[in-house]
């Protein structure tokens, strides 16, 4: 039976509940640390957790301000870079729903997602524009599509959205109020299987589950305050892992990677000092089998978490 007294006298309320939510995570770093590097990309971008919290909570509000809220999906195809950590915080702070989609995808795969998962806006980064763009002409209706043209990229690829990210984003304001979910268990992310036995299969996640799972990262791998961490896994693979929200519970650094190459990562560990990396096999092997010389100049230790497939031996006795 039920104990009535605690039932009856001790009932939730804003002073002894609140939704758990990785989102308290980027609002506390900014408020404690926010002069502390929350984003290195290249030579062109640095910020601190006040400036990404300010960006986030821009976003958020240029959501808002085009009619998109709770339970609408934003979908975005991004590699790592900041916009792609904004968008873990930035969406679903305007209660809405981040759907990180595969790059790698074909056209047919990205418009099956794009249609059953509802998506109501797109943010496409150049390089995918045409592969975005076909996509897009397969779902059959209407949807704004927004561009971003990361100073880091100089490759091929055309605009093909209404408005660009920066111009987006400056719709919105900083003093944005961002409310926490009402109920812990709304969505936070729509993610998809590849696709590769039928059509792609949802998973969906909730502020809760995120917010446990960001927490047990730091629990597993016994997590120091203020990591510098590598972006090799992609943020698309399960929303990294769960790691943009974890790096923000620790109020470390995103060091951000557009692509997975073996002299871009120990030229990145070299020169930002980086603590933790994630990857799946291939990626730790591909640094086992590197040239001697690119690993010379590092001597601090990195901790590397391996997943999503049998480590082989030979990788492990390699690193």
């Amino acid at each position: 039976m039920p104990n009535t007294i605690f039932d009856q006298d001790l009932p939730r309320t804003a002073a002894n509940h609140a939704a758990l939510s990785p989102l308290t995570f980027i609002e506390r770093a900014a408020a404690v640390f926010p002069h502390r590097a929350a984003i290195v990309h290249g030579g062109s971008i640095r910020l601190d957790w006040g400036e990404l919290y300010s960006r986030c909570r821009r976003l958020a509000d240029a959501l808002a301000r085009r009619g998109l809220g709770r339970g609408d999906t934003v979908a975005v195809m991004l590699p790592n870079t900041p916009a792609m950590v904004e968008a873990h915080f930035g969406i679903p702070m305007a209660g809405c729903v981040v759907n990180a989609i595969n790059t790698r995808l074909d056209p047919e795969a990205i418009a099956f997602m794009l249609e059953h998962g509802e998506a109501k806006l797109f943010i496409v980064d150049r390089e995918f524009s045409s592969i975005a763009e076909k996509a897009v002409a397969r779902l059959g209706r209407a949807i704004t599509v927004v561009d971003v043209d990361d100073p880091e990229y100089a490759g091929a690829g055309e605009r093909i959205g209404a408005i660009d990210y920066e111009a987006f984003i400056a719709e919105g304001s900083a003093d944005f109020v961002w409310q926490p979910p009402a109920d812990e268990w709304d969505a936070i992310a729509l993610n998809y299987t590849s696709g590769t036995t039928g059509n792609p299969k949802g998973v969906v996640y909730h502020h809760r589950g995120a917010y446990l799972n960001a927490v047990s990262n730091i629990l597993v791998w016994a997590m120091p305050h203020h990591p510098v961490y590598l972006w090799t896994l992609p943020m698309f693979h399960c929303n990294g892992w769960c790691f943009p929200w974890t790096v923000a519970a620790m109020a470390g650094t995103n060091v951000c990677l557009r692509r997975v190459e073996a002299a871009a990562i120990f030229d990145a560990i070299r020169a930002h000092r980086v603590t933790h990396y994630c990857g799946a096999p291939i990626v730790h092997s591909l640094l086992v089998n590197a040239p001697d010389e690119m690993r010379h100049g590092i001597a601090h230790r990195v901790q590397a978490m391996v997943a999503g497939a049998a480590p082989p031996a030979a990788m492990i006795e390699g690193m």
